[in-house]
């Protein structure tokens, strides 16, 4: 049996598994946009109250106080400026790699199972038209059986074909939009923590400057 032969037997199987395989893609995918959606809902807090309050305390000196306003967030926001604060008597470079390493961490933290949803999104269409072309094969193999005539049974394979195209778009259309509204979601918050780890870095360098003419002196 050579390979066109192989891949006549295998198209004759049909094209059912291929959209049983896009519902289950599907399934699997609104329990990531689910699931993402409670975690990024669970997790976020009012930034602009957050940042007024930091700001309000550390314009005060009161470190320990800030400390604790940004432990009582539940945000990533308040995770990356905060772990610019324990860096406080350890000077502002050391307090900004730390930022940037809770800010990567932060980053992966929200985008856990996105590649999946995006993977989805960008190949589903090629598996609904897997279903596609095993259909079409179907349907002339069948053709080919009937002498030419025109049954039912081709009229439904080629039906077969067309919805397999059909789902597979349907599947990548809700998988691309979520992931790039999930993808817009977190950039904005990343932003949002960087905002807030540069109040920490300022007050950090303001507090350094005072220092460092006391030392000169």
């Amino acid at each position: 049996m050579n390979i066109q032969e192989r891949l006549t037997a295998f198209a004759m199987l049909g094209a059912t598994w291929v959209m049983w395989l896009l519902v289950v893609l599907s399934i699997i995918g609104l329990a990531i946009v689910l699931e993402r959606a409670y975690y990024l809902i669970t997790s976020r807090d009012d930034i602009r109250a957050l940042k007024n309050d930091l700001l309000r305390l550390l314009q005060s000196g009161d470190v320990e106080g800030a400390r604790k306003r940004l432990a009582r967030s539940r945000s990533f926001e308040a995770r990356v400026a905060a772990a610019g604060l324990l860096s406080v008597d350890e000077g502002a470079a050391s307090a900004e790699q730390r930022i940037e390493s809770e800010s990567k961490l932060a980053k992966v933290q929200m985008e856990r199972n996105l590649a999946f949803l995006g993977t989805v999104g960008n190949n589903a269409p090629f598996v609904g038209l897997l279903g596609t072309v095993i259909g079409v094969i179907r349907a002339f193999h069948s053709l080919d059986q009937s002498a030419g005539q025109i049954t039912s049974g081709l009229m439904s394979q080629i039906g077969e074909a067309l919805v397999a195209t059909a789902i597979g778009i349907l599947v990548a259309l809700p998988a691309v939009a979520f992931f790039n509204f999930f993808q817009r979601v977190i950039r904005t918050r990343l932003a949002r923590a960087d905002a807030l780890g540069g109040d920490v870095l300022a007050f950090m360098k303001a507090e350094r400057r005072p220092m460092a003419a006391a030392a000169e002196e």
